[in-house]
């Protein structure tokens, strides 16, 4: 746990100003709690929390052991929640008092809201995902996107952010133009209701179709002696495709009446995916307006000279001062390019919300183009720059390797959760869980097991990584993955209901008095006392990762107490209430940061 954390927390705040205070009393110096690195003890040694006291040696003329010792024997003496304590090379190891946890295990866990702060701040963070073009359907890429921008949103909520989720729709541009073409010269007036195909599936096999009919002219010209990279500008669709972009900007009826069609079938196509992965935004951008907005800009830069023309009329940043390139900001045939949409969003965002933070999720690839964006409203006087963050990630892969959708090798988001679906449904059957089930109640089980499944293994890997994603290992009801930790909280919630047919109604919000506990009881609420830590600094670093790996963990060791510790068959009753008590703590928790991932989690499997 960072240092900074644990004054949000309540022991570790308590044991920093107690340590605050013995080092004044003992060698008669003030120093700051901020200094102090307080964290959870490692399971191999004895302890609860651990004081690292090697950051003290240049206040305190002393070697770190000996530091450790003397605050150690203050603090067991003068701290009624400290009951023991151990030192190893300078690291203070500290026991706290049986009682302590179990106070905090009736007053702070019995809370519908521990971990979560229900106070929203006033400046929005504004967080921007899944941003598709309307000239393919989602793939596997932007599931990782939207998963990944949609947890990082309920993260930030449950730390108190005002959070604005937004999508920029790329609907303009050359790669729309190619599909348009396309569906125009090969299409036969065909639609999403004549072909039976979602509409962003129907648009994306006319991208595909263009690419498959514009290469062969590519590689004519090129046998006929022009390089690749004239060939690619001189083939015949592309210069069609070129002049129906101008069209579009042109405003051409003709042209825009086909763009709003097309681009209609593909909204309906997106929002059936979105719903079927549980996406929502505040506000969807659109390129085809917010480019408009940054042509200003670049005239703007131009008048101001924080941008210069060259000959041909095209228009040029010179970011070579910050460590980049000269950057084309506008054609010279007065076209703009995709910064310059980028630009213009950023702008409007920041006059409708005047965020505290602009957060962007986008793939690691676009580190460049972020940095070229910052330094670009640098050079064009907007302070508020420093408050863009680039979210990047790794790619997404296949055991069959990388996707192209130029050549219709990706994989579309829609035959994913399709198989994914396929999957959930035959391991569940093979394993028996459904045998009892409706088929309704079968087929939603299905479908939370399927969805659990995918986001949880895109969601347990740190953002920037890359990572491989295989279906049939996502699914395994005893692995490190969504459908263990869902088969969990069915397995507690079965649990209370056998507890209500067996022993009756109890009363949950009485405070149960123990005399004593089993290590795998402490265990389990000294890991339900880290879930504040945890999301406090799964927001920090806007990982979902820590969420999931948590929650997994607290998992393993609920299942854990679940084989070791009798609870319905325990001798003392008070112990049956104490167990049922901390099985629901459990199961609550289970659901909190399952939700902080988009998950849902079942009562019944």
């Amino acid at each position: 746990m960072q240092a900074k954390l644990f004054r949000t927390m309540k022991f570790e705040n308590s044991i920093a100003q107690k340590t605050k205070e013995a080092i004044y009393t003992l060698y008669n110096v003030t120093i700051e709690t901020s200094v102090l690195t307080i964290q959870r003890t490692k399971k191999e040694f004895e302890g609860d929390f651990t004081l690292v006291t090697f950051s003290l040696t240049r206040f305190i003329k002393k070697s770190p052991d000996i530091l450790a010792e003397e605050l150690g024997n203050w603090l067991v003496n003068n701290v009624d929640s400290i009951d023991r304590y151990n030192v190893i090379k300078g690291f203070l190891n500290l026991n706290l008092k049986f009682q302590v946890w179990n106070d905090f295990f009736n007053s702070d866990l019995a809370g519908s809201n521990y971990g979560l702060n229900a106070s929203p701040s006033e400046k929005p963070y504004i967080v921007e995902f899944s941003s598709p073009n309307t000239n393919k359907p989602l793939h596997l890429g932007h599931i990782r996107n939207n998963l990944l921008g949609a947890s990082v949103s309920q993260i930030l909520k449950a730390v108190g952010k005002n959070v604005i989720r937004v999508n920029l729709v790329n609907d303009r541009g050359i790669h729309i133009c190619k599909s348009m073409l396309a569906w125009q010269t090969w299409g036969n007036n065909e639609t999403p209701q004549s072909s039976g195909l979602k509409g962003d599936h129907l648009v994306g096999k006319y991208y595909v179709l263009f690419e498959q009919k514009y290469r062969p002219q590519v590689n004519e010209l090129i046998a006929a002696g022009n390089s690749e990279e004239d060939a690619a500008k001189m083939a015949p669709l592309m210069i069609e495709a070129q002049d129906m972009l101008h069209k579009w900007e042109a405003k051409d009826d003709a042209v825009v009446e086909l763009w709003r069609m097309m681009n209609s079938w593909v909204y309906e196509g997106f929002d059936i995916t979105y719903r079927q992965l549980g996406i929502e935004f505040e506000k969807t951008y659109h390129e085809s307006e917010t480019y408009l907005l940054g042509k200003v800009m670049v005239e703007e830069g131009l008048r101001d000279a924080a941008f210069f023309q060259k000959e041909d009329g095209s228009v040029w940043a010179d970011l070579t001062a910050a460590g980049l390139d000269e950057k084309l900001l506008m054609r010279a045939n007065g076209t703009s390019v995709y910064i310059t949409q980028d630009l213009g969003t950023a702008q409007a965002r920041y006059d409708s919300f005047l965020p505290e933070k602009l957060i962007y999720v986008v793939g690691n690839e676009q580190i460049y183009h972020f940095d070229v964006l910052k330094s670009l409203l640098n050079k064009l006087g907007r302070s508020w720059a420093a408050d863009i963050f680039h979210l990047s990630y790794g790619m997404v892969e296949l055991p069959q390797g990388k996707m192209k959708s130029r050549e219709g090798t990706v994989v579309d988001a829609d035959d994913l959760l399709q198989e994914m679906y396929n999957v959930a449904k035959d391991t569940t059957e093979a394993l028996g869980k459904t045998d009892t089930f409706s088929p309704d109640e079968a087929d939603k089980l299905y479908w939370m097991l399927a969805l659990g499944a995918l986001k949880f293994f895109m969601l347990k890997v740190d953002p920037k990584k890359s990572m491989l994603f295989n279906p049939q290992d996502s699914i395994d009801f005893n692995g490190h993955t969504g459908p263990f930790i869902q088969y969990t909280h069915a397995r507690i919630q079965s649990l209370q209901r056998k507890a209500k047919d067996t022993i009756g109604d109890w009363s949950t919000d009485a405070n149960i008095e123990k005399t004593g506990i089993s290590e795998t009881e402490l265990s389990l609420i000294k890991t339900l006392y880290e879930f504040p830590a945890v999301l406090s600094l799964s927001a920090d670093n806007y990982s979902p990762a820590l969420i999931a790996n948590y929650v997994y963990e607290l998992c393993k060791e609920y299942n854990r107490f679940y084989q070791e510790v009798p609870v319905l068959k325990a001798e003392d009753k008070n112990d049956i209430y104490f167990r049922l008590k901390l099985s629901g703590y459990v199961g609550k928790t289970v659901k909190k940061s399952m939700a902080l991932l988009g998950i849902e989690v079942p009562d019944k499997m």
